[in-house]
């Protein structure tokens, strides 16, 4: 009997896609893969159901099973109690997700693997059923060692962090790190919901038999180190690094070619900067950055493909915001910039095929919103980085990126709310013409040559998957008595 993983990822695209991608290598070892998800239509992310029909059509031999739809299909919240509504929501698929498992054939599943935000199933399904419980972290593990240390921090009474502003904080495994660069949660008060959802689901990863991060470890030796050395976290469990974990060329692809990648055929090699600040409903930009961003790019005299998205509303509006919605490029761009730098520059609305455009010749240089997938994207593509953080945990990338990695310089606009056009001019010369972009480059392409060494046979993150299929297979404790489903 084939024994079988079965992937449970999180409604993110962010999160989704990158956790599928282990679907590959465990096929390549003879194992089945079931992957449970819950119905995006329902909770959706932006463009996730599009995301799992395209995932599911080219991987025919993965199982893609979707959990039935609950009762309650409230909404969970956004801004401070996401993640709190979060877990709660995914919690009530638990009895869903337990009943998938017990219908597979005693024995055949040899490890959970779920999504970091859903860590609560481990304890309440996975070890109920004797079955090894392991966590995907998507993130880097800079974050996860800065996070850990964070909490340690709070637990042991320190003073608010918030009221430390951009002093640095030093952690083991990472650069100095600005106080204010931390996720949102960690500023909460203790005894607040948001805080104890955060440190619950940390408690949950370190709970886990293991953790599969998305990165490899010539990228990130310290803070690898550091999550392994006993002296400094004891009660972490084995962490596996078995990324880079990107989309592969074909599985995204939308019938025919997509017109930027057309455009970029037409381009001399290294001659382009690429502008894209994350998926659909993440990274739009206020009306006034916007133009900002269009003046500095046409001055810096360089070709460019941006992909633009409509600004939010006024604060002071009550109207709806559609982040999917199609932007009006003459409204929002100055005015005839769209003429001007017709031939040298490409503007397209909403979405980009990324991963094929980071890959693609005349890629040269990558505006980013500095989140992990697409740091990952940009280095696989050995593209050099201009660093611009949006929100979560993409301002501790941000200095990750350019103090321990050397494959980005920071745009630093942002931390004032506004990127001005010379700065974004600068940044780009500096990349696109200087010495430090020749610096860069090199830099992001010697993690390049190392991070398709690290997914090779004998590699790096091969073995450290290899390592994680004996340790689960240890682990298995089929059921030897009944069980009877809550719902049963």
């Amino acid at each position: 009997m084939k024994k079988t993983v079965v992937l449970y990822p999180g409604l993110s695209v962010s999160h989704f896609v990158p956790m599928v991608q282990l679907a590959d290598v465990l096929l390549a070892e003879g194992y089945a893969v079931v992957v449970a998800y819950i119905d995006p239509t329902v909770k959706g992310g932006m463009g996730l159901p599009a995301v799992v029909d395209r995932l599911a059509a080219s991987k025919p031999s993965v199982a893609f099973h979707r959990l039935p739809r609950i009762q309650d299909g409230r909404a969970f919240a956004h801004g401070a109690d996401f993640l709190a509504s979060y877990h709660d929501y995914v919690g009530k698929f638990d009895e869903h997700l337990r009943d998938l498992l017990l219908s597979m054939p005693p024995g055949s599943v040899h490890a959970l693997v779920v999504d970091m935000m859903s860590v609560g199933v481990l304890g309440s399904v996975a070890g109920e059923l004797g079955i090894p419980g392991y966590t995907f972290f998507p993130c880097s593990a800079s974050t996860l060692a800065t996070s850990v240390q964070v909490l340690a921090i709070r637990a042991e009474g320190r003073p608010s962090l918030g009221e430390l502003g951009d002093a640095p904080l030093h952690f083991r495994g990472v650069p100095p790190v600005p106080a204010s660069h931390l996720t949102e949660e960690v500023y909460q008060d203790p005894g607040s919901e948001a805080y104890r959802a955060m440190a619950n689901m940390f408690s949950g990863i370190r709970e886990a038999h293991g953790i599969l991060a998305n990165t490899f470890g010539s990228l990130e030796p310290r803070a690898v180190g550091a999550l392994g050395d006993p002296r400094f976290s004891p009660k972490m469990p084995p962490l596996y690094c078995v990324g880079p974990l990107v989309a592969g060329s074909g599985e995204a692809k939308e019938e025919g070619k997509h017109e930027c990648l057309a455009w970029l055929d037409e381009q001399p090699e290294r001659s382009v900067v690429y502008l894209c600040f994350g998926g659909i409903g993440a990274g739009n930009h206020s009306a006034e950055q916007l133009k900002e961003m269009a003046i500095g790019l046409e001055k810096s005299g360089h070709r460019f493909l941006w992909v633009v998205r409509a600004p939010p509303p006024d604060d002071d509006t009550d109207q709806p915001f559609d982040p999917t919605a199609d932007p009006d490029l003459d409204a929002l761009l100055p005015e005839g910039f769209l003429g001007r730098t017709r031939g040298r520059g490409l503007v397209v609305k909403l979405w980009a095929p990324q991963a094929e455009v980071l890959r693609h010749a005349a890629t040269g240089a990558f505006v980013t919103h500095c989140g992990w997938n697409s740091v990952l994207e940009g280095i696989t593509a050995g593209v050099p980085m201009l660093c611009w953080p949006l929100y979560a945990e993409q301002k501790m990338n941000k200095t990750f990126m350019v103090e321990e990695y050397g494959v980005g310089v920071e745009v630093l606009g942002w931390q004032q709310g506004m990127v001005k056009a010379g700065e974004l001019e600068a940044k780009v010369r500096l990349v696109m013409e200087g010495e430090e972009g020749e610096r860069l480059r090199a830099r992001v392409a010697e993690h390049r040559e190392a991070a398709a060494l690290a997914r090779k046979d004998g590699g790096s993150s091969r073995a450290a998957f290899g390592q994680f299929l004996s340790d689960a297979g240890s682990l298995a404790q089929p059921l030897t008595r009944p069980y009877t489903c809550a719902s049963g």
